[in-house]
C-alpha cells in the first residue's frame, strides 16, 4: 500500500518537544529539525529499497557522560579476565538447556526462562521453585575457583504484562488496552509492580518494555503494541524504564524493589510486510526512523539498560547482522551506552550464519547472543572466531565492558543471593491490595465503547443477568498469550490464585445490589434474563503463532450467532470483546446493544463490572482506539495517513456514558471470498477443506475428490457425520487396507516456523462400531522430494476425544518441513473399521511435551 506523508511530528528533535507540548508543536529549533528530516525523508524514500540507512539522519542523543567510577571498575575487571570469560559473558542460554554447573564451567554472562522454560514440570513456577533456581544459578556464577574474578550472572524472562510467569502474580491488561488507556503515570506505576514481582522471586531483568508500532493488525505481536501511533508509544518509553529501573541520578536508580529492562525489538518488529512474525520491513528510512524508533528516542534517554534485537529484517538483511541499524543509528547516532542483546538464537537468521556459529552478528554490535540451546556450540565457535580474529579483541572488550557497565548499575555486584534479597519470597507482595487495585483500575482505563444504542450501559445492578460466553469464567483467556506459559491459553482459574474472573466480578456487583446472576456459558439454556452480558473472542496466542491472513472474527468457544436468538424479545444484549488486536466483528456489533472492546484484560475481572454497572458515579469510559477498527476482514494495512483510509471506527475513537452510542446496522460482507473465513493453521473445519487444500480418497492408483459427499472408492468410502453441528465431520469407512484419506495443496506451504514454534497437528476423531485396531496419520512433502512420514495412532471407541501430534515428530523423519503439499494423510494398512474425524488444524503445544501419536486429550 502507498502511503502518504504522516501528518505526525515525530521527526528527529521535534519528537521531545511535542511530547513536553502533548500536541504537534514545537519549538522554531524543533521546527528546523522538522524540516530538515522530512527533507531527509524524501532523499531516503528514494533509496529505500537498496536498505542503505544514513545514520547523520536520525536524532542525535548525546548521552550522560560515563561515570568514571564505574568505568575504572570496569577497567579493573577485564584485566583479570581471560579471553574465555569474556566469550563466556556474552552467551545466555535459557535455563531448560542449561545447569548451574554449565554457568560455572563456561562462566556465562546470562540465563533467561523462555516462556515454557520455568522451572519445575510446568511452563510457570512458585515463588519458591523460582527462588531455589536462581540461588543454585547466582551461586554458581560467583564461584571463584579457577578465576580470578567471578563475575555474577543476571537472569531475564519476559514480565510482559506483569509477571506472568509466577503463580500468583497480577496479570496485567496486556499493552493494546494499555494504550488504549493514554494515561503514561498509571503505566509507570503498572510497571513499578511488575519490578517488585519480579523481586520476590529473584529475577533481575525483564525484557520490557515492547516499543512496537504495529502496522499491520494480522501480525500475531499486535497486543504487545501500545498503539499503531508511534506519539503513544513514545509517551510511555521512558515512563515503563522508570519504573522497572527508577530514575537515573536519583537513590531510587536500581534500589531494591527494581529491576534491569530492556527496550525490544530493535527496529520496525511491528512494521513487515503483511504483519508477519520475523518478516521483513519493507518500508522507507524515513518510516523506519519516524515511526518505528519513536519509543527509543524516550526509553534511551530515560537510562534503559539493555536494547534487544529484532527477529525481523529490513529490506531483506535481518536486524541481528545490520551494523548501520544496532551500532550506526543506536550506539552512535542515540548514544546508547549499554548493551544489545540478541533474541531466541535471531543470530542464525544471518545470510551464512547457524544459531551455533554466528560472528557477523557480534561484529554488527550485538553484544550478547540469545542462544537459548545452542549456547554451547556458539561458545566454541565464538571463542575461535576471537582466537583467529574473526571477531577482534577490541569488538569483544566492547561488549564486555557494556555487559559490565549494566551489571554494575544494577548492583549485582553488591547483593547476596536472590532468596536473601530485599522483597524475595514475600508472597504478600504478589498481589498485594495496592497491586491488585492498580491492575483494576488499568482494565477500567483500557475498555473502549465502540456502540451503546439507546444509552443501554451503565446497567442497573439490581436486575437478573444472563452472563453467556466462554471468556467469562476464564480467566486465561481474558489475560492471552505470555500468561503462566508462552502461548497461554489451557489454564484453570485455580492457577491464578489471586485473580478475579470476569464473571466474579459481576456476580460480585450484582449480588451487592440484591439482583442475580445466571451463568449459561453457551446460552442455551433459555434462561429468562432482563439483560444479557456476553463476553466472547479470540483464543489466546503468542507470535508468529498468532499471525492472521485476515481480520474476521471467527467465534472461537462461543456461537455467536446465538446473540441474535438471545436479543430476539427485547432483551439488551451487551458484549464484552476479548481479542489481542481489532478485528471485522460486524455481525457481533449488530446483533449487540453496546459492544466493548476489552482486548486482554488479565487477571482483575472485576474491573469490568465496574464500568458495566458505572459502580461509581466518576467512572466513566475514557479509553480510546490505540488502533484503527477495520471496515472490512481483509486486514490490509490501516492507519492514519495511508492512502483511501476508510476505518469503520478511526485510531482514538471511543464513547462515554454521555455520548449518543447509536449505530445504524453495519455490512455484514466481510469482503472475503468464500472459504477464507476460517481460523489461519485451520485444514478442515465446518464439513470442508479451507483453501489451498483439497480432501480426497484414494485406493491403490486411484483418487477422488472428497470435497462433496458422499464418495467411495474400491475399499473406501466417506461420508457426513455430525459432531458439533450437522454433517460438520467425515466419517471413514474403510473395507481393505491400503486406502485413505488426504489434504493436499497444489502449492507446498512453509510449516518450518510452525514446527521450530512447537505446534501440533490437531484433530477430533472416534471410533465407530467397528473400530481398527490402529491407523496412521501423517504429512507429506511435494512429490519431488517424495517424502512422507506418519504415526499410529489407536483410536478411541465412543465420544470424540482430541488428538495432537508434535510437528517436530515428522521433521525428525526427514520430511521438508518447508515444502508440505499434505497436510494430512489418514491411512490404514490392514482389515477395515470406521472412524469419524473432525476439526483438522494446528494448534498451540500447551504442555510443552512432545507427542508422538496415540496421545488422545
Amino acid at each position: 500500500m502507498t502511503r502518504l506523508t504522516r501528518t505526525r511530528c515525530l521527526t528527529t528533535a521535534s519528537l521531545l518537544s511535542m511530547l513536553a507540548l502533548g500536541a504537534c508543536q514545537a519549538s522554531d529549533e524543533a521546527r528546523a529539525a522538522q524540516d530538515t528530516a522530512e527533507t531527509s525523508a524524501t532523499i531516503t524514500d528514494t533509496v529505500a529499497a537498496d536498505g542503505v540507512i544514513h545514520p547523520e539522519l536520525w536524532p542525535e542523543i548525546i548521552p550522560p557522560p560515563l561515570d568514571p567510577e564505574v568505568e575504572a571498575r570496569i577497567d579493573a575487571i577485564m584485566a583479570t579476565m581471560t579471553i574465555e570469560q569474556k566469550v563466556g559473558q556474552v552467551i545466555q542460554a535459557d535455563s531448560g538447556s542449561v545447569t548451574p554447573d554449565e554457568v560455572r564451567e563456561y562462566r556465562l554472562g546470562s540465563v533467561l526462562s523462555g516462556g515454557n522454560s520455568a522451572p519445575g514440570p510446568l511452563p510457570y513456577a512458585d515463588t519458591e521453585t523460582w527462588l531455589e533456581a536462581a540461588d543454585a544459578y547466582f551461586n554458581a556464577s560467583i564461584d571463584p575457583d579457577g578465576v580470578e574474578t567471578a563475575i555474577p550472572i543476571i537472569w531475564g524472562i519476559d514480565a510482559v504484562h506483569g509477571h506472568a510467569n509466577l503463580r500468583g502474580a497480577v496479570v496485567f491488561p496486556h499493552n493494546i488496552g494499555l494504550g488504549a488507556a493514554r494515561n503514561p503515570d498509571l503505566i509507570e506505576e503498572i510497571y513499578r509492580v511488575t519490578a517488585r514481582e519480579l523481586s520476590v522471586s529473584g529475577h533481575d531483568w525483564t525484557f520490557a518494555p515492547t516499543l512496537a508500532v504495529p502496522q499491520d493488525d494480522r501480525w500475531g505481536r499486535t497486543y504487545e503494541g501500545f498503539s499503531e501511533d508511534p506519539a503513544i508509544v513514545a509517551a510511555y518509553g521512558d515512563r515503563i524504564v522508570f519504573g522497572l529501573q527508577g530514575r537515573p541520578g536519583t537513590d531510587d536508580f536500581m534500589s531494591a524493589g527494581h529491576v534491569i529492562s530492556s527496550a525490544k525489538h530493535f527496529l520496525a518488529d511491528g512494521g513487515t510486510a503483511n504483519g508477519r512474525d520475523q518478516g521483513d520491513a519493507q518500508i522507507s528510512e524515513a518510516e523506519l526512523r519516524d515511526i518505528h524508533a519513536a519509543g527509543y528516542l524516550t526509553a534511551i534517554p530515560a537510562g534503559v539498560q539493555t536494547v534487544m534485537a529484532s527477529f525481523s529484517s529490513w529490506w531483506g538483511q535481518p536486524m541481528h547482522g545490520n551494523e548501520a541499524l544496532l551500532t550506526g543509528v543506536l550506539k552512535d547516532r542515540f548514544g546508547f551506552q549499554g548493551f544489545i542483546v540478541g533474541d531466541w538464537n535471531g543470530h542464525g537468521l544471518i545470510l551464512g550464519c547457524t544459531s551455533t556459529d554466528c560472528p557477523d552478528a557480534f561484529n554488527a554490535g550485538l553484544d550478547m547472543y540469545m542462544a537459548p540451546d545452542s549456547w554451547r556450540e556458539l561458545y566454541h565457535s565464538t571463542l575461535a572466531h576471537v582466537r583467529s580474529g574473526v571477531i577482534s579483541e577490541e569488538r569483544l572488550d566492547d561488549a564486555v565492558r557494556r555487559i559490565l557497565r549494566v551489571k554494575i548499575n544494577s548492583g549485582i555486584f553488591e547483593v547476596q543471593q536472590p532468596s536473601d534479597r530485599p522483597l524475595a519470597g514475600n508472597a504478600d507482595i504478589l498481589a498485594a491490595p495496592e497491586h491488585r487495585a492498580i491492575a483494576r483500575q488499568a482494565v477500567r482505563e483500557s475498555l473502549v465503547l465502540l456502540k451503546n444504542d439507546s444509552q443501554t450501559l451503565p446497567l442497573d445492578p439490581g436486575l437478573t443477568v444472563l452472563v453467556v460466553g466462554d471468556g467469562a469464567d476464564d480467566i486465561a483467556k481474558a489475560s492471552g498469550g505470555w500468561t503462566l506459559s508462552w502461548q497461554g491459553g489451557g489454564h484453570a482459574n485455580s492457577e491464578f490464585p489471586n485473580g478475579q474472573t470476569i464473571l466474579d466480578g459481576i456476580r460480585e456487583t450484582v449480588e451487592a445490589a440484591g439482583g442475580s446472576v445466571i451463568h449459561d456459558p453457551d446460552g442455551t439454556s433459555g434462561a429468562i434474563a432482563d439483560v444479557v452480558i456476553a463476553v466472547y473472542g479470540e483464543n489466546p496466542y503468542a507470535e508468529f503463532q498468532g499471525d492472521r491472513e485476515h481480520l474476521d472474527f471467527v467465534p472461537a468457544g462461543f456461537d455467536t450467532a446465538r446473540l441474535a436468538e438471545l436479543g430476539a424479545d427485547g432483551t439488551p444484549v451487551v458484549s464484552v470483546f476479548l481479542s489481542g488486536r481489532p478485528m471485522w466483528a460486524n455481525p457481533e456489533i449488530n446483533a449487540s446493544d453496546a459492544f466493548v472492546a476489552a482486548w486482554l484484560p488479565g487477571s482483575e475481572g472485576g474491573g469490568i463490572a465496574d464500568m458495566l454497572f458505572r459502580i461509581d458515579p466518576d467512572f466513566d469510559f475514557t479509553g480510546r482506539l490505540p488502533y484503527s477498527w477495520p471496515g472490512d476482514a481483509l486486514g490490509e494495512p490501516l492507519n492514519p495517513g495511508d492512502r483511501d483510509y476508510a476505518p469503520l471506527f478511526p485510531l482514538g475513537y471511543g464513547l462515554d456514558f454521555g455520548d449518543d452510542g447509536t449505530l445504524a446496522a453495519l455490512s455484514e460482507v466481510s469482503g472475503l471470498a468464500d472459504g477464507d473465513s476460517a481460523p489461519d493453521g485451520t485444514y478442515y473445519t465446518r464439513g470442508q477443506a479451507v483453501a489451498p487444500w483439497q480432501a480426497s480418497i484414494w485406493s491403490g492408483r486411484d483418487s477422488a475428490s472428497a470435497d462433496s459427499l458422499p464418495v467411495d472408492l474400491v475399499g473406501i468410502q466417506v461420508l457426513a457425520t455430525d459432531r458439533t453441528a450437522q454433517e460438520d465431520s467425515l466419517h471413514v469407512i474403510w473395507q481393505s487396507g491400503m486406502t485413505g484419506l488426504r489434504l493436499d495443496s497444489a502449492e507446498p506451504v512453509d510449516l518450518e516456523r510452525q514446527a521450530n514454534g512447537a505446534m501440533e497437528l490437531a484433530f477430533h476423531a472416534r471410533a465407530f462400531g467397528n473400530a481398527p485396531e490402529q491407523v496412521e496419520v501423517g504429512i507429506g512433502c511435494t512429490a519431488d522430494d517424495e517424502c512422507e512420514a506418519s504415526v499410529p495412532i489407536t483410536i478411541i471407541q465412543g465420544n470424540w476425544s482430541e488428538y495432537r501430534i508434535s510437528l517436530n515428530c515428522f521433521a525428525d523423519e526427514g520430511v521438508n518441513m518447508q515444502a508440505i503439499s499434505s497436510a494430512f494423510i489418514l491411512t490404514l494398512h490392514d482389515g477395515g473399521g470406521e472412524i469419524g474425524v473432525s476439526e483438522i488444524r494446528l494448534e498451540s503445544d500447551t504442555d510443552a511435551l512432545r507427542t508422538c501419536g496415540d496421545a488422545a486429550n
